[in-house]
């Protein structure tokens, strides 16, 4: 059983507490992090998902959120914008706001029969994007293929929140100078990671200059496939890779690289 619990607050629910152990966490991992953008940022969200030890209610882990419903190219469509995002290292890969996002699309599923819904987010790091490429079936920017209709929902929502900064060119998110980027040693990419794995050397050649800050946009559509997907058929692959490290176990020194969790 986890040790922690995943809650979605409202913006009017999170205590001027709570605000100050998010960033205090935030900040630990980020540059240019000053308490004022940071308030400001969350003001304009709907609130935020928050993780928090069981034993003590001390928050590890936070993910801000903003609905959004928007009108491209003539079709109605419900968005889900993922603002701030970061969880204590000693919890990575081992909390339970993937499974939160998963129940709360599946409750935007039902609300919204007739209209598509998106996760919109923007990443200034690999493991962000591997968030997108690991948990949706269709989404863009894809290592494998492009998909037009997908590129034209990134870039209404790209227009609609952040129309300064968009450079549709590079496909890109640039807010200059002094912008929030991510301290060294948090999601450093290396030569031998982008020639094992394809998703981040793509990441980093769509990227190249994430680490002073720039973001890449991205969007992956939630559907019942992918709700499907995610419920069942992941646990079921990791279960059957447990057995058959139990049955045909590794010999001494023999080397196994998918057992790095953050990697596809």
């Amino acid at each position: 059983m986890s040790e922690l619990s995943v809650k979605f607050y409202s913006r009017y629910e999170i205590s001027f507490q709570d605000l100050e152990e998010m960033h205090s966490i935030f900040k630990k991992y980020y540059r240019n992090t000053e308490m004022k953008t940071f308030k400001n940022d969350l003001d304009k969200k709907n609130g935020a998902f928050i993780l928090r030890k069981k034993s003590t209610g001390e928050i590890v882990g936070f993910s801000t959120l903003l609905e959004m419903k928007m009108n491209i190219n003539g079709k109605k469509v419900c968005g889900v914008f993922s603002g701030d995002t970061i969880v204590e290292e000693e919890y990575w890969g081992k909390n339970p706001l993937n499974s939160a996002f998963v129940w709360y699309y599946l409750k935007k599923l039902f609300t919204n029969p007739f209209r598509p819904v998106y996760w919109f987010l923007i990443s200034k790091g690999y493991k962000t994007y591997l968030l997108l490429t690991n948990n949706f079936l269709s989404y863009y920017p894809c290592y494998k293929k492009e998909n037009k209709q997908l590129e034209d929902i990134m870039k209404g929502y790209c227009n609609y929140l952040f129309p300064e900064y968009f450079n549709e060119k590079k496909k890109i998110l640039d807010f200059g100078k002094g912008s929030q980027s991510l301290k060294g040693g948090v999601a450093e990419i290396t030569a031998e990671m982008c020639s094992k794995y394809p998703k981040i050397a793509f990441f980093n050649e769509r990227n190249p200059t994430w680490d002073r800050g720039t973001e890449l946009p991205c969007v992956g559509k939630m559907t019942w496939g992918t709700i499907l997907h995610r419920i069942f058929v992941k646990p079921v692959a990791r279960s059957m890779g447990r057995l058959s490290a139990f049955l045909f176990p590794v010999k001494e020194g023999q080397r196994i690289s998918s057992r790095r969790k953050v990697m596809p």
